[in-house]
């Protein structure tokens, strides 16, 4: 290639000089990250495992057709679960294998929503049917709830599930146009079988929403079921992104189901057609919704770091302005503008992964209490979970087009990962719970709670994230003017209850530091990091802060300084800081972010390999540009 000399495109390492000014041990490091030894075995075992199979090979996902597109993501779901049978991979591993093959497909929402449903709400004769069957894949599921009409407010949902208990059967039935379901990955064209929400109706009596387990299609020849209507939804947002995904549409016109397939483990409907409440509390049904945000803000990190590590190794490459003398230029990353832009992000990614271990842990102690008949903790759990996945899906969701906007012009190209990571992440603000409903939720508990601090019947004090409130009593006196109640004030309150999940972050990052962290200077490595994360939402939400007689001036000032004092300490470690995230070139999906940094000859040789280059005169000259040229376009007779 004309241009690019040969001693370029070797694959020198660009950025060996950054990496040699870490003052911090970078394999403790990683080690932290990943949460454990064990954990940082595994993933990068398994990340170079996938990185190294040409048969998982992703860099063409942007230039292919839908069509394509959804073939190829089917051939790689399949060439992923014979990896794991022919290597027999753990459940752990077989995880992992998926993170790293890093493409949205139906069997996320299989592993990741259809069997925890079951295994949440199914009693264990139910789970003793369908689970052997969806760990083996001889049934693909989806999570149907989600209407063309209502998302968030699920209580609102309209298709109807009614008893007959002259077959012993529940008719699955779409009543509106609005109640078809709408969204559920893996729906479209692929999944056998879904966890459908519908409204019982027993004895013309409405119960309630429920799941039932319905067949969607024929285990012979995959056509849909007599009463089943089911497709794709069409393209969404982005080149490649969730376009992999067969996002669905789905009718039920009056289908039949057995009796038994209606999830149990909470509430059940007697072949009699009796209603009525097992001895399983229905506090459990909220268990699954627990887990699946808390991998959602795990997955926050995920995302976020791998923005931030392309938008890092660039900014040290990407040199601009400054030359003195015919030196080199200034690299961006020097740029204190950059850096105020940049190293909060940073800094938010780390907090995001230990926020991401604690929830971790209470999914896990609020497991272990419901199973006891301990309900103590769930509303708190409810609350974090809720709260949490709002504040670092949409940080994240902004953090990014934030790095792509960090990376100039060139953050632009889909070859630098950006746009596409962007497109797939999005989603996160608004499933599993719109992001300011979730808010309102969390604002509801703290609402609740401050009601009960001056309550002579409450003799328990907050405990956990809420403990705090026991110093707040001036919240007592407080009264405000409004005289509209609750959703007069919404907006106010969705902001206290960011504030509130804020404090959970920080205080969770604060925690991290005081466990003994091995490791030259990782530990302070993380105390600044903390510190920028602390400082730059105090600088950020300054007005608040000083509206409200938090902080004075002089404090806001010294806070700023030390601010801009902690971007100096990260600037000689950021290069390692991002290098501890542990990512394979194949996984980040960016010729920006590459881990030598020979950025300009591999964004030439990616340019030539677009399909229009395939031919030097483009198709359609003759018909369009030549007559343009020649000026032998003639007057179109009206």
């Amino acid at each position: 290639m004309e241009g690019v000399g040969e001693e370029e495109m070797e694959g020198v390492d660009h950025l060996a000089h950054e990496r040699n000014k870490s003052e911090f041990d970078v394999d403790a490091m990683k080690i932290v990250w990943a949460g454990s030894p064990h954990a940082f075995d595994v993933s990068d075992r398994i990340s170079k495992l996938v990185a190294s199979d040409p048969g998982f090979r992703k860099d063409n996902r942007s230039t292919l057709s839908r069509k394509e597109l959804f073939k190829n993501t089917l051939r790689k779901a399949a060439y992923a679960w014979k990896t794991i049978v022919d290597l027999r991979l753990s459940e752990e591993e077989a995880a992992k294998l998926r993170f790293y093959v890093d493409e949205p497909a139906f069997t996320d929402l299989h592993w990741g929503m259809f069997i925890p449903a079951i295994k949440g709400q199914g009693t264990e004769e139910q789970q003793q049917k369908w689970l052997p069957l969806a760990y083996k894949m001889q049934i693909i599921g989806c999570y149907a709830q989600t209407e063309l009409g209502h998302g968030s407010n699920v209580q609102g949902l309209e298709t109807t599930a009614t008893f007959d208990s002259q077959t012993d059967e529940f008719i699955i039935h779409s009543p509106t146009l609005t109640s078809s379901k709408w969204w559920p990955g893996g729906l479209g064209k692929v999944a056998t079988h879904a966890i459908a929400y519908a409204r019982l109706i027993v004895g013309g009596r409405e119960h309630g929403v429920h799941g039932f387990i319905v067949q969607l299609r024929s285990l012979e020849d995959h056509s849909p079921l007599l009463g089943i209507t089911v497709g794709d939804i069409g393209m969404k947002f982005g080149n490649g992104a969730y376009n992999t995904m067969d996002n669905g549409v789905l009718q039920f016109d009056h289908v039949r189901i057995p009796r038994n397939q209606m999830l149990m483990r909470v509430s059940q409907v007697t072949c009699e057609g009796k209603y009525k409440q097992s001895d399983v509390p229905r506090q459990l049904v909220y268990g699954t919704m627990v887990y699946v945000r808390q991998t959602i803000v795990a997955d926050a990190s995920c995302a976020l770091s791998r923005a931030v590590c392309i938008a890092t190794r660039y900014s040290a490459v990407r040199r601009q302005f400054g030359s003195q003398n015919g030196g080199p230029e200034t690299q961006v990353i020097d740029y204190k503008t950059q850096q105020s832009r940049l190293f909060p992000l940073l800094a938010s990614a780390y907090a995001f992964r230990f926020i991401g271990e604690w929830l971790k842990w209470l999914y896990a102690d609020v497991t272990q209490r419901l199973q006891a008949n301990d309900f103590s903790t769930l509303p708190e759990a409810h609350a974090c979970t809720a709260g949490l996945k709002s504040l670092t899906t949409t940080a994240t969701a902004d953090g990014i087009e934030e790095c792509r906007k960090l990376c100039g012009g060139h953050g632009y190209l889909c070859s630098s990962g950006l746009p596409e990571l962007f497109a797939v992440y999005v989603p996160a603000c608004t499933y599993e719970g719109d992001n300011t409903v979730l808010l309102l939720q969390v604002a509801r508990f703290l609402m609740k709670t401050v009601s009960q601090l001056g309550s002579r019947l409450s003799s328990k004090k907050p405990v956990g994230t809420i403990a705090y409130m026991t110093r707040v009593e001036h919240l007592m006196q407080c009264r405000c003017g409004v005289q509209r109640g609750f959703a007069e004030l919404s907006a106010d309150l969705v902001e206290a209850a960011v504030a509130h999940c804020q404090l959970i972050v920080v205080s969770k990052f604060i925690e991290k530091l005081q466990q003994e962290i091995p490791g030259k200077g990782v530990k302070q490595q993380l105390e600044v990091l903390c510190n920028i994360y602390a400082l730059f939402l105090l600088h950020k939400h300054q007005g608040d802060f000083l509206s409200t007689g938090c902080i004075t001036p002089k404090h806001a000032a010294l806070a700023n300084d030390e601010l801009r004092s902690l971007y100096s300490q990260v600037r000689p470690n950021a290069i390692a800081l991002v290098d501890a995230f542990n990512y394979t070139d194949h996984y980040l999906g960016s010729i920006l972010g590459c881990y030598d940094g020979n950025v300009y000859p591999k964004l030439y040789e990616a340019a030539w390999k677009d399909p229009l280059n395939e031919s030097v005169v483009p198709d359609g000259y003759h018909l369009y540009i030549r007559p343009l040229l020649k000026q032998e376009i003639r007057t179109a007779r009206l």
